[in-house]
């Protein structure tokens, strides 16, 4: 686990107003869970992880994410509720008052990096008040070795201060807890807030505006793995649609299993340097590469015990049902040196369709392709986003809307041109509901999910007979290797074909309407790729 030891290299933290502070720079993960478990901010599991409870803030606040109106970001940025705007006199006082409140405190720095291509490398430090925290950023930030540190210089900041709480009349946030990012001083600001999921997805942020401004890239919302001949494919989708858990297939090496880069010489790298899984119902025999990663070094979220030890109940949704671990991603066996892949042949759009309405399995074409990127179909997670108890509908352009900083088109544009210069196949995967919708139906099975995507990649699905859906006008295929046939069209699945009917007309119409501010920008064959009913 102790990749590189301890380092008693000095840091000197006044530069960013931290005062006065005992900092502990660099600490290996085994002294980072000691300090957890000896201060009583974790426990050790029977697997030899630690588990740590986050507090108050169990997932996100997308509502409590900002983004400092500047030069740079000012004529860029798509505001509105996505991108809430913020003041940059406000962030410089709040910043001067959560540096001050880290003075004289422990403090923990990290310094790491994001992008595996050397091309795109992006050094970031975090400073974090708490140790589990900064075990996070060992996990999923890229490492660098002890040579490198000597001359690591930091492009970006990452402080994070789940102790201190702003006070919004005064300090401009709209709550206690905030995740603010000023490109103008290159920091991501998060207080209030333990949930780690804030560190992530504000350097993630960043990214999906640095990468296509200034590098011609396109950052995406996904995972990715390559198979025995090279080939690359990627697997779009929200949180809870199965992206880590389709990715890690034994057959095919993992790139990683939730943020990356698509470069216009055609590669695909990852911009971490871990995983963070969801482990609600988490089983050995359902996802082994993940309940396997969860030893030594790996840091969960918001689990309980089992009655009468640390042995871990992945069935208790009693803190929240957005259960989490995050580890190095050298913690799956099966994964792809160097964290590059080339010749992307595949794109999964995953959705977990709440209704039970799209088919498992559909392959789109070109004006398909982009209608269903921008719209970004897929249901929100119990647990994953404050206030969400159970799933609902949602679109989120570009499968990641909440981490996208610029206008979903900039993104789509990429995405259809890469389409086109590639000639790579786009399926659309339904791994919600069956046979009716949520509390009605049962959730697509994993082991039929799995047949459809590998005989996907494996053109197993080339010559199969196709229909076209009558609400949607998708091609979905009318057998599929170990997956039974009744399975593959979903209104064969429920028992009143009339309902079906009467939700998918519905559905279709909630596509239509969110796909309406979006119309002036696509082309009539984009608009066609939406639904027929």
């Amino acid at each position: 686990m102790d990749n590189y030891a301890l380092f008693t290299k000095s840091i000197s933290l006044e530069t960013l107003g931290i005062k006065g502070a005992s900092v502990h720079y660099q600490l290996t993960p085994a002294e980072l869970h000691r300090i957890c478990v000896a201060k009583g901010q974790g426990a050790e599991t029977s697997t030899g992880a630690l588990a740590i409870n986050t507090g108050e803030f169990t997932g996100r606040c997308p509502q409590d994410r900002f983004i400092v109106e500047d030069a740079i970001t000012a004529d860029k940025v798509w505001w509105g509720k996505v991108n809430l705007p913020f003041d940059s006199k406000k962030f410089d006082a709040l910043y001067n008052k959560v540096t001050a409140y880290l003075s004289n405190k422990e403090v923990y720095v990290r310094d790491g990096y994001v992008c595996a291509d050397s091309n795109y490398r992006l050094n970031v430090r975090a400073v974090t008040e708490h140790a589990w925290s900064n075990l996070f950023c060992y996990n999923m930030f890229l490492r660098p070795n002890e040579n490198e540190l000597d001359d690591l210089t930091a492009d970006w900041h990452v402080i994070c201060a789940p102790g201190f709480k702003a006070d919004p009349l005064i300090d401009g946030t709209q709550n206690p807890n905030f995740a603010i990012l000023n490109f103008t001083r290159k920091i991501v600001l998060i207080g209030g807030t333990g949930y780690t999921g804030e560190i992530k997805k504000g350097i993630f942020s960043a990214l999906n505006f640095l990468m296509p401004v200034y590098n011609n890239t396109l950052p995406m919302h996904c995972s990715a793995n390559v198979g025995e001949d090279g080939d690359t494919a990627i697997f779009f989708g929200l949180s809870g649609t199965g992206k880590t858990t389709l990715s890690a297939d034994p057959a095919r090496k993992l790139i990683g299993d939730d943020e990356h880069g698509w470069t216009h010489e055609n590669t695909v790298f990852n911009f971490e340097g871990g995983c963070y899984a969801k482990v609600i119902n988490l089983t050995d025999e359902h996802e082994p590469d993940i309940y396997r990663a969860i030893k030594k070094g790996a840091l969960l979220e918001n689990v309980t015990f089992k009655y009468g030890g640390y042995e871990v109940d992945y069935t208790d949704v009693s803190i929240t049902p957005n259960t989490r671990v995050s580890y190095p991603l050298d913690f799956i066996q099966n994964i792809q040196p160097g964290s590059i892949g080339y010749n992307p042949k595949n794109i999964f759009f995953l959705s977990a369709d709440s209704f039970g309405i799209l088919p498992p399995i559909s392959k789109l074409t070109a004006g398909q392709a982009a209608y269903y990127f921008i719209s970004g179909y897929t249901a929100k997670v119990a647990g994953t986003e404050v206030g969400v108890k159970e799933p609902q509908p949602n679109f989120s352009a570009c499968f990641g809307a909440p981490f996208m900083p610029l206008h979903p088109a900039k993104y789509a544009e990429m995405l259809i041109s890469k389409m086109e210069e590639t000639g790579v196949n786009v399926w659309l995967i339904n791994t919600g509901w069956t046979g009716g919708g949520y509390g009605t139906g049962e959730r697509m099975k994993l082991k039929y999910t799995r047949a459809m995507i590998t005989a996907a990649l494996s053109g197993q699905l080339v010559d199969v007979d196709y229909i076209k859906d009558e609400f949607f006008g998708l091609a979905v295929p009318q057998s599929c290797p170990n997956v039974p046939d009744e399975v593959l069209n979903p209104r064969d699945t429920w028992e009143s074909k009339k309902a079906y009917d009467k939700k998918a007309k519905e559905l279709a119409g909630e596509f239509r309407k969110n796909f309406a501010k979006f119309e002036s920008f696509s082309n009539e064959e984009i608009i066609a790729g939406g639904p027929l009913a």
